[in-house]
Formats: structure tokens, sequence, C-alpha cells
């Protein structure tokens, strides 16, 4: 089956397109024949007032930041651009995940076709032909402030498209000289502001929070299947879920996450009403304990007053990042149109990293929720039903999922760790200049990184739900939803009866959960 081309106009990027084009490998990106043209047409108002000797216009004939009083000649004003690059291109650290950079790469081409950048067709088809070979650059993960952008790592992608440092090609880590001379692609000549509008805007921040959104949308589907399924194996009532008790506290993801739950559960032979509640007639003056639950623990009874701010949260960082992706995030910015240069800000990245600080914080609420919940299933003494860690041969002799509640309980300590918005952490930089900053992409990375724990944890979590199906024999009694999930969790990892390697089992549910 063909794939269908992604065409970018500047207005139509959203994080569905986005990631679907970076998961199908062999669609092609496309530039809209309109956008080209109006790229052309803002490239030359640019060209003309440069012939105008007194036109003074940061970062084309000036120096940058602090160094923005420096006046150059007009045959210095190409120098300074690959000054800029080389420059700056010196990042640290393990190198940011492929897709990622991809992404961000996506993102600058998308922004740049805008045509408020300044920069010529032949900057962007060249950097169009880098993402539709997938050459992609190596950029190291420390190295941004993220105000006046994403500057350090975006310059590891410009420092690529003029034939410099290394990429990824052919899953192969090579010189881009040589990749380059292998595909006949000439480096590119940067032309006055080429530099400064590949490496002055929010685009690595922006293309790492529209992957990581994608993930939280799996991840908050999965919480939400888990709940259920925890919910069917204690018998739970259905008015925690009902339709009555979430419209008298309307929050948009309390509703919603509580709509999913009634779909979810709809056909379930274990979830009761209320009415059928055991109690035994009180007669006397006496105190009779009921022997039955009333109601069941936090972790149970209120996934959607928990997940429905996951949910609300999720929904409006999608929405920052997908305004950003199709934003103008440089300065100046080239308006041919009003034959204006505007000097401003709009590459601060605050916008998307308190959105991915937000989502990060609720991640790890979602990872807390669902350590708690397995803690419940594990611990005999507080549920009273199940055998210690969920141990399906000889308690005492083999161990169950002990050694499982540990990297879950570890892997969730080290998110709270995490959580603490990373946008406070803003310390004055260059000269001064930059005297309060996003630290977006650390922030995007971080949001990620707890992403990935979260995964770790629910993934844990459903294989203790599975034990505990499998303990109590009720497969046959869950809703669709539920058996589809044991189904899919026990596909990868088969009943733990003796105690055996996990391992790769393990890794390899990870992944399949984040498919």
């Amino acid at each position: 089956m063909k794939q269908k081309d992604l065409t970018l106009n500047g207005k139509n990027l959203n994080i569905s397109r986005l990631v679907s084009f970076i998961s199908r490998q062999h669609s092609q990106l496309l530039i809209s024949k309109q956008a080209l043209k109006f790229n052309e047409q803002t490239y030359k108002f640019l060209e003309s007032a440069l012939d105008k000797n007194n036109k003074v216009i940061y970062g084309i004939n000036t120096g940058f930041g602090p160094m923005a009083n420096y006046l150059l000649a007009h045959d210095q004003i190409v120098d300074l651009q690959q000054n800029l690059i080389l420059s700056h291109a010196v990042g640290m650290g393990e190198k940011i995940p492929d897709e990622f950079v991809l992404a961000a790469m996506l993102v600058r081409l998308n922004t740049l076709v805008k045509g408020y950048s300044g920069v010529s067709s032949t900057l962007l088809t060249h950097l169009q032909t880098f993402i539709n070979y997938k050459i992609i650059p190596i950029v190291p993960e420390h190295g941004a402030v993220g105000t006046s952008g994403d500057l350090v790592q975006l310059a590891h992608i410009a420092l690529a498209l003029i034939g410099k440092g290394e990429v990824i090609y052919n899953n192969q880590r090579q010189k881009a000289s040589a990749v380059l001379r292998k595909l006949n692609i000439k480096p590119y000549f940067l032309k006055p502001k080429e530099g400064l509008s590949l490496i002055n805007g929010t685009s690595m921040m922006t293309g790492i929070g529209a992957m990581v959104c994608a993930d939280a949308d799996k991840l908050l589907n999965l919480a939400i299947l888990n709940g259920s399924l925890a919910l069917e194996i204690l018998h739970g009532y259905e008015d925690s879920f009902s339709q009555k008790l979430h419209e008298l506290r309307p929050h948009p993801g309390q509703t919603e996450i509580a709509k999913i739950m009634r779909a979810n559960l709809k056909n379930s032979k274990l979830i009761r009403n209320r009415e059928t509640l055991n109690t035994s007639a009180n007669h006397g003056n006496h105190v009779n304990k009921i022997n039955d639950s009333v109601q069941e623990f936090y972790s149970m009874r209120c996934l959607a007053q928990v997940l429905g701010p996951v949910y609300d949260t999720l929904r409006s960082t999608k929405a920052t990042v997908e305004i950003e992706m199709n934003s103008v995030t440089d300065n100046p910015i080239v308006d041919s149109e009003n034959k204006k240069f505007l000097h401003g800000g709009n590459f601060h990245g605050d916008y998307v990293a308190v959105a991915m600080d937000q989502l990060k914080i609720c991640v790890v609420k979602l990872t807390m929720l669902s350590e708690r919940r397995l803690n419940f299933f594990l611990n005999h003494k507080i549920n009273d039903i199940f055998p210690p860690f969920l141990n399906l041969d000889t308690p005492g002799l083999t161990l169950g999922l002990q050694g499982l509640q540990f990297v879950a309980t570890s892997t969730t300590a080290n998110s709270q760790t995490l959580a603490y918005p990373m946008n406070l952490h803003s310390i004055s930089t260059n000269g001064d200049n930059q005297d309060i900053v996003s630290m977006g992409t650390d922030a995007a990375l971080l949001t990620n990184k707890v992403t990935e724990n979260a995964f770790i944890v629910l993934a844990i979590e459903s294989l203790g739900l599975c034990q505990a199906v499998d303990f109590l024999n009720i497969k046959n009694k869950l809703s669709k939803k539920s058996q589809a999930l044991y189904s899919f969790i026990r596909n990868n990892v088969p009943k733990i009866v003796e105690d055996r390697e996990l391992n790769k089992q393990l890794d390899t549910l990870v992944k399949n959960l984040k498919k």
C-alpha cells in the first residue's frame, strides 16, 4: 500500500501528521508551491534591505546577543552565519533519539515554510531532502536553555546541512560529509540570516513534545484499562463511574474518563450494582460487621478523579504544542508584506516548557496511582484475597512478583524526583542578555523520561492484574476490553508460576505497549 505524502504549508502540521510521517518510513515530505513562492518574496525583500547600507538588522549585519552593537561590513555577513553554527554546535552528553531529531527537523521546516524567516527556497528544499532521505544529525542532549530557542541543539542540525558533524543514515553513524558525497548532495552554503533562522526557535522542544504527547495518549489509555480491570477483579461497584455521579462534578477530563470506563465495563460479569451489597439485617442494639466491601480503595474508586486532570492536561498540552508547531519562532521576523523587520522574543520557549512540566507532573501522578494499586494486589495483608506477591506456586519457596515490585517502586521514586518543574530552573546566561530562560528542551526530555518510566510501572501492574485474574480464574467473566488486555499481556508474558527470568519478556511488553 502506497504511503500518503505530507505537504507542509506552515499551517497544517499537527501531532498526528508528524508522528505518522516519522513512523511511515517511505512517505515523502513535500512543500506547497504557494509557500515556496511566498518565501522567495520574503527573501528578495531581505536582499533588497541589505543593499541599503544604512539599514541595521539584528543578526544579519550585526553580532548576536550582547554583541548586537557590533555592525558588520557587507562582505562579512555570510561568514557570520557559518560562524554562528560552528560556535554553537557544541552540545554534550548522550545523543537525542533519532525520532526526536527528525521531529525537530520537520517542525523547523514547517516554521520556515511560513515565510517570515527570510530564508531562500533552496534552504527549504535542502532541509526537505535531509528529511526525505532520513539523514538524521547527531544532536547531544545538553546545551539548550530554550530561550533564543534551542540554539545549541538546532545548531547540530544546521551543522549537518552544511556538510559537517555526524549523522545517522541507514541506521549507521557516519560523517555528514561522507553521506552527502554518497548521495551526491552538495553541502549547503548559508546565505544572510539563514544560520540564525535555522537555530533561533523552539523546534527541538516542540518536536520532542509532540512525540511525548503521542506516547502519553497511549499511556493514559493503558492506565484507564488497568484501572477498569482492577475494579472488575475486586467486584467493584458501578456507581463510582456512573454518569450521574460525574455530572455532579463536571470537569471535562473526569467525565470523559468515567465515560470511557462505562464503555470498557459495559459487558462485565463482575462489576456490581450497589443494591447487591450483602448486608445482614440488624435486629438488635448491636453493631454488626458487614462481611463485604462497602467501598474500594481510592486507587480503584477515584480513577476518574485522578486521571481526569491527566486527560485535561494532555489535551491542553497537545493544543499548545500544535500552536507552536505552526508558529514563527525566530528573531528578527521578516515581514515582507509590510516591509518591516520585527524584533521580539517569539523564540522564548516558556509555552512549551510550562506545558511539558505540567504534563510531566500529571504523568508522575498517574505512575503513583498505578504503583499504589499494584501494591494493593501484591500485599496479602491489605487485600486479604490473594497470596503474597500474587505467587501462583509455593509462597516461601517461590517469590512471585516480589522482584518486579521493587522495580515498580524504584522507577516511581525516580519519576517523583524528576517531577519538579524544569522551567523554574531559570539561570541567567549569555552575558545576562538571556536573563530569564525556559529550559524547554530539558523539560520535554524529562517528560519523555517519566513517560518511559510510567510504561514500565504500568506494564508491571498489568502483569500483576493478569496474575490476579489467573488466581481467581475469572477471565471469561471480564469485560471484552479487559479480556483483550489480558490476552495482549499474556501473549507477551505467559503466566508466572515458577520463578524465571523476566527481563527480556518485560522489555518486549513495554515496547509493544508503546506501539
